[in-house]
């Protein structure tokens, strides 16, 4: 059902060899140093894979989710970083002002984003407010012909170094989740600025950071979308991103599932590979059994929303399952490394630390159980 086209695998095999090249030999500097991968993401531009589901038009790639699927998943497997950094900036930033800007405004930001001449960062996250978004503090009040931003944001990927990032910020508190709109804020941007950069379990490449609004001035026309639709804007958004982050969870169990063989292979006790113990080959079973099943999902909810079909069920449902298989892969990776999956000289162990943040990133596992159930029972949320 989910067979690829000559041209899908050749742009599998095109990242993979990109990867292999690129990043392969720096991933251990990055994570170590924190490291910001500059010149590689510079690369990414050039590749198209900054705007892989944008339109030629528009700079873009002109592919589907599909094929950001992946790209998000071959870069994944050698570096969860880069691939985080990819699915962001295109699903999250690009996206939002593709699904609810102006033509104007697509015109204006898109074309830099998507060759990746700009990157992108998406703030809704705050301090006190994370599942629960109608909890947002930061606030937009309209002065003349300008909006007046005033808060904050936190864990916000590429939030040190974007060049712009759309923000949701609260325009009329009474009336909850329907008060809620959504901004461009550029770089350089007076009264905007990035805040502290979190030194992280995992995933430490891809920068993490605050975004801080102090008397911060936009123009009108950066308001993305209606007044009080941002929310709404939001959760199509987390749609795509929610794909993606399935899509990082395939990337970083396959990394792991890789190592793990290859180890299994090399590794003897007691006169053979350990590959040739049935305790062994059982884990690699499950390992790769979950893994596909992951993968199907996640290819269910892409090649819907290539068709433009409703995908909040069945994105939930590839993140939820692909991010938890994924943590449970990276887990008996370190397992059959045994003492050697503890030290950073073999790369079970970052797999390992990085997965986590999958079952937690564009809602959590609990949140996506919360979201399946309103589906299936096709209720929606009674707050705002």
């Amino acid at each position: 059902m989910f067979g690829l086209t000559e041209e899908q695998e050749q742009l599998r095999k095109e990242v993979r060899a990109f990867a292999a090249r690129e990043v392969a030999p720096h991933v251990s500097e990055w994570d170590e140093k924190s490291e910001f991968p500059h010149d590689v993401v510079k690369k990414l531009g050039e590749m198209g894979l900054m705007g892989v589901i944008f339109p030629e038009e528009l700079g873009g790639a002109g592919m589907g989710y599909v094929e950001y699927v992946l790209a998000v998943e071959e870069l994944s497997r050698v570096d969860g970083s880069v691939g985080l950094i990819v699915a962001s900036h295109n699903s999250l930033c690009t996206n939002h002002i593709m699904l609810a800007g102006s033509d104007e405004q697509r015109k204006r930001w898109i074309p830099r984003l998507a060759s990746g001449r700009w990157l992108g960062a998406w703030g809704l996250t705050e301090p006190g407010s994370g599942s629960d978004a109608a909890g947002a503090r930061t606030t937009a009040v309209k002065r003349g012909d300008c909006w007046v931003l005033n808060g904050s944001k936190t864990f916000i990927t590429n939030g040190t170094y974007a060049d712009c990032a759309v923000v949701l910020a609260v325009t009329d508190r009474e009336k909850g989740t329907k008060g809620i709109s959504a901004f461009v804020v550029e770089a350089g941007t007076k009264g905007f600025r990035p805040g502290k950069k979190e030194n992280k379990l995992g995933l430490r490449a891809s920068d993490t950071a605050e975004l801080i609004f102090e008397e911060c001035q936009i123009p009108e026309e950066n308001l993305v979308g209606k007044v009080g639709e941002g929310f709404k804007d939001a959760m199509r958004v987390l749609d795509g991103g929610r794909i993606s982050i399935a899509a990082l969870s395939l990337g970083i169990a396959r990394g792991a599932l890789d190592a793990a063989m290859s180890y299994a292979q090399q590794r003897r006790q007691f006169g053979k590979a350990i590959s040739e113990f049935q305790a062994i080959q059982f884990k690699l079973a499950t390992m790769a059994t979950e893994l596909d099943a992951a993968w199907l999902l996640t290819m269910r909810a892409a090649q819907m929303k290539d068709k433009g079909q409703k995908v909040t069920l069945e994105a939930s449902m590839a993140k939820l399952y692909a991010s938890e298989a994924a943590c449970r892969i990276c887990d008996e990776g370190v397992q059959i490394h045994g003492g050697y999956g503890f030290i950073k000289d073999y790369p079970a162990e970052k797999f390992y630390r990085d997965v986590k943040l999958c079952t937690i990133g564009e809602g959590t596992s609990e949140i996506q159980r919360m979201v399946i159930a309103r589906e299936l029972l096709g209720k929606t949320p009674s707050r705002g």
